[in-house]
Formats: C-alpha cells, sequence, structure tokens
C-alpha cells in the first residue's frame, strides 16, 4: 500500500484556532480519563494510616471551631437547624469546590515532565481531579447524613427541602465553576510563578465571602453597604442553595440559580479556551 493511500486512526496537528474547545478528543481518551481518576483515589490512600478517615477528620474539626467561633461566641443564628449541622453542611460543600480549584491551578507546573514527553488532551489531567474528588465529596456526606440522623433521633425539627432532588446539579456546577477558575489561574502560573503562593490565601479568603459560616440574610443585614460583594459571588448561592436544600433553611431563588449557571458557564468556558492556547506554548515557560 502506497503512503498516500495509508488510513491514519488518529490525526496529530498544530491547534490554531484559538475557538475550537477540543471536547470531542476527551471523548476518545475517556479510557484514560477513568485511569487517571482511579490513579488519584489510589494515590490519595497510599502511604497514610488513616486513609479516607483524613477526609471526615478535617470537615468535623472545622465544623467544632466554627460553632465556637461563630455561632457560640459571636452569636451567629442558625435558627431550628443546629449550628453544627449547618456548619458541616456548608464545609462538605465548600471543600469539594475548594478543592477543585486549589488542585487543578497546578495542572501545567505539576505534569511539565509528563505533558512534554506524550501527546493526550491536557484537560483530561483537571477534568479527572474533579471527577476523583467526588469521591472526597461522597465520603463526607456520609458523615453529614450519620449527624442529621443523630439529631432526628434526639428531636430537632429538621428536614430537607424537595428541591434536594436538584443537588447533583448543584455538585456539577461546582465541579465546572471549580474546574474553570482552576483553569484559568493554572494558565497564568506557567508565566507568573509567584500566584501559586497566593491561591492558598485567596481561597481562604473567598470562604468568608462566600456564606460558608453565616447565612446570607445576615450580610444583609448587618452590612448592606458590603452585601455586593457576596451577591456577584456565585458560590455563596451554591452554598445558600446547599442548605436550602439539605436542611430547609436559608432561601431558594430561580433568579439567583440561573445568574450562577450562566457566571459558571462564562467562566468555565473561558478557562477552557484560555488552557487551550496555554497548551500549545507553556512547555517554553514552565
Amino acid at each position: 500500500m502506497s503512503q498516500n493511500n495509508q488510513q491514519w486512526l488518529f490525526e496529530i496537528k498544530p491547534k490554531d484556532a484559538f475557538f475550537r474547545l477540543h471536547l470531542k478528543e476527551v471523548w476518545q481518551y475517556k479510557d484514560l480519563l477513568m485511569l487517571l481518576v482511579k490513579r488519584d483515589v489510589i494515590t490519595v490512600y497510599k502511604q497514610t494510616v488513616l486513609g479516607p478517615i483524613w477526609y471526615l477528620i478535617q470537615p468535623l474539626l472545622t465544623s467544632v471551631i466554627f460553632t465556637i467561633l461563630f455561632n457560640n461566641i459571636a452569636g451567629i443564628q442558625t435558627g431550628n437547624v443546629p449550628p453544627f449541622l449547618f456548619n458541616l453542611a456548608s464545609i462538605t460543600v465548600w471543600n469539594y469546590f475548594s478543592t477543585c480549584l486549589t488542585t487543578t491551578s497546578d495542572t501545567f507546573k505539576t505534569n511539565a515532565s509528563l505533558f512534554g514527553k506524550v501527546y493526550f488532551p491536557r484537560i483530561i489531567m483537571p477534568l479527572s481531579i474533579v471527577i476523583s474528588n467526588l469521591l472526597k465529596l461522597g465520603l463526607q456526606l456520609l458523615i453529614f447524613i450519620g449527624f442529621y440522623i443523630y439529631y432526628l433521633f434526639i428531636g430537632k425539627d429538621i428536614a430537607p427541602n424537595s428541591t434536594i432532588i436538584l443537588f447533583p446539579v448543584l455538585v456539577i456546577i461546582m465541579g465546572l465553576l471549580g474546574l474553570g477558575l482552576g483553569m484559568i489561574i493554572s494558565s497564568m502560573v506557567t508565566k507568573y510563578r509567584d500566584l501559586t503562593f497566593l491561591i492558598t490565601f485567596g481561597v481562604q479568603l473567598m470562604m468568608y465571602v462566600s456564606a460558608v459560616n453565616y447565612p446570607l440574610t445576615l450580610i444583609r443585614q448587618k452590612l448592606p453597604g458590603y452585601s455586593w460583594i457576596i451577591d456577584y459571588n456565585p458560590m455563596a448561592y451554591i452554598i445558600e442553595f446547599s442548605r436550602y436544600m439539605l436542611l430547609n433553611t436559608g432561601e431558594f431563588s430561580s433568579y439567583f440559580l440561573a445568574y450562577t449557571i450562566i457566571v459558571t458557564i462564562i467562566i468555565f468556558f473561558s478557562g477552557l479556551l484560555i488552557f487551550n492556547n496555554t497548551e500549545k506554548k507553556f512547555i517554553d515557560t514552565v
């Protein structure tokens, strides 16, 4: 057979178009994606004494500290919902977003040696992180359900809202938002290394303006002049919606849900475009 008549299974060529998303390639490499998800899960537990128990200790300790500081000392009220359960629900949801964001924001720097040796769609790396973090979220939700049952057993008047069926959609929104922001930051880190040191601080600061440890209405009542900071923060609505779904407390607005979805879509596709563009030349700067 002549060389001109050969049919190739895949053809690797330069990606010149900025607005090409290359999502079809992700499906072609789905087996690699699942392999990386499995690797992420296994390596987290490898050479640890307590394994996945670490995932349970962190939200429990954080919830206890938040309950003591913000509810007992600062006097923040949570209505009929026990403050510890209120904080545990918020932290469980926040941990998934923050882990996706911080881990994916270092994609190019962490995988530079691998990216320089073999070709595959680079987005598979951060995408595998977002998917593997679902296991951590699931484990933390189990501990939340355990305390939920305990408070029901001792007679607390709590119940989930019927909108809880939308909770998986909320998880998808969180994952896409964390992935989009992570890809943008990861692309910037290839040129500005000092951004790596600001990520942890920035995420911690973002937690306090995302209504994690207080009701969304509280900041509007106490500090109406600064409430705009939260009003433009999609994570604040995700946290509030999650408490509404899981604990039937707070408020749920179709308008703010639509706003959150639109902002998430814009950030995700912007991050994907920037990530794909950086992929072509990052090896020269990392």
